[in-house]
């Protein structure tokens, strides 16, 4: 399999990517108060030395209550610049694009860290009240989010317009916005989540306004020059949900509103989901988008080795591909897979010795 594809620059608006491997945003659950911390810092910028060509900081809420955990990474505030500034810099200095996933968790919020349970953290034990587009819990044995209201929504959508303005003080090149997984934006695009009566509910159209609203105010305050993306879930898994026709149709509008790529992953609203997992299973979605919305899309789940995901580029299933696990296993993957696909890796000088 040719590496030239995998390893080619990407260019998007004034921005190159120097391969079209990408690091996806993946929490640590390691911040105090939103705070970016030295485990930040090292955690991505040993990725951006490990030769991706982009490194995307982890799901960061725009507001308090849009936390997952109490732990997770927060753009809400002018004090979360700082660090988030000292970090983009780093990964800028190392030659990837330094960029940033601006996220709400909606009715997901107020959780517990994984290692810690991940069960919902009650008002008593210190946690919030989670605010989603309807009153249905993600458990059915969870207290209802409390459904916001037209001024709720438009604080929110400034929420996510001041953290770009945030990002953009802190060095970012890139922003994505988070509409998966089952957090807030997506929690309004599926029918399972969003039972509203009024214009953000019901059809397809009203489903799809408030996260095209988000978008469009992004976009206008976001750098003319930098690139922006869109994590969406292309399917939830269950029949009735959210699913990949109206994905296609979600990120044609999205297109339109000036969205780069579409990074495409799928569940995690439903969670009685029964999710068929395979290497790759996702690149089916992300190829299907790409052709039928004619956006750019990125390609994750499940993709663990350098031909595999030199398949992917050189066949034009996806643009980019954007690994998790498979960083966290191995934050050199990328030099590792120019030395697979018989390329001579590009590495800091003080490792050359190593490769």
């Amino acid at each position: 399999m040719s590496a030239d594809s995998l390893f080619s620059p990407l260019t998007l608006r004034n921005i190159t990517m120097r391969n079209r491997i990408a690091v996806s945003p993946m929490c640590q659950y390691s911040s105090e108060d939103g705070f970016a911390t030295d485990w930040h810092l090292v955690h991505l910028g040993s990725r951006a030395a490990g030769g991706a060509g982009l490194v995307m900081v982890e799901a960061s809420a725009v507001t308090p209550e849009g936390r997952i955990t109490p732990q997770d990474l927060g753009i809400w505030k002018d004090e979360h610049v700082p660090a988030l500034a000292r970090i983009a810099a780093f990964i800028e200095g190392q030659g990837a694009v330094p960029g940033i996933q601006l996220a709400h968790a909606g009715r997901k919020a107020s959780t517990r860290r994984p290692w810690d349970g991940g069960t919902t953290i009650t008002l008593d034990d210190g946690g919030w009240t989670p605010v989603a587009p309807s009153p249905i819990p993600f458990e059915p044995e969870d207290q209802p989010p409390t459904q916001l209201t037209a001024d709720q929504l438009q604080q929110t959508l400034w929420a996510f317009v001041n953290a770009a303005g945030r990002a953009e003080k802190a060095g970012f090149r890139l922003i994505e916005l988070h509409a998966a997984h089952g957090y807030l934006l997506h929690e309004f695009l599926s029918p399972l989540s969003n039972h509203r009566t009024d214009a953000y509910g019901g059809s397809l159209e009203n489903r799809m306004r408030f996260p095209l609203q988000v978008i469009r105010a992004v976009r206008a305050a976001w750098p003319e020059e930098y690139p922006m993306f869109v994590r969406i879930s292309a399917t939830d898994w269950v029949e009735g949900g959210w699913e990949i026709e109206q994905s296609i149709a979600f990120a044609r509008e999205a297109g339109a509103l000036g969205v780069d790529l579409i990074d495409v992953s799928s569940g995690g609203l439903a969670h009685s989901a029964k999710v068929t997992v395979s290497p790759g299973y996702q690149v089916p979605y992300a190829e299907r988008i790409k052709a039928e919305a004619g956006i750019l899309t990125g390609a994750v789940g499940l993709i663990t080795d350098a031909k595999q995901a030199a398949e992917i580029i050189q066949t034009g299933k996806a643009d980019i591909v954007l690994l998790a696990r498979a960083t966290l296993r191995d934050p050199y993957w990328a030099h590792h897979a120019a030395e697979e696909l018989g390329i001579k890796p590009t590495v800091p000088p003080q490792y050359l010795r190593a490769f």
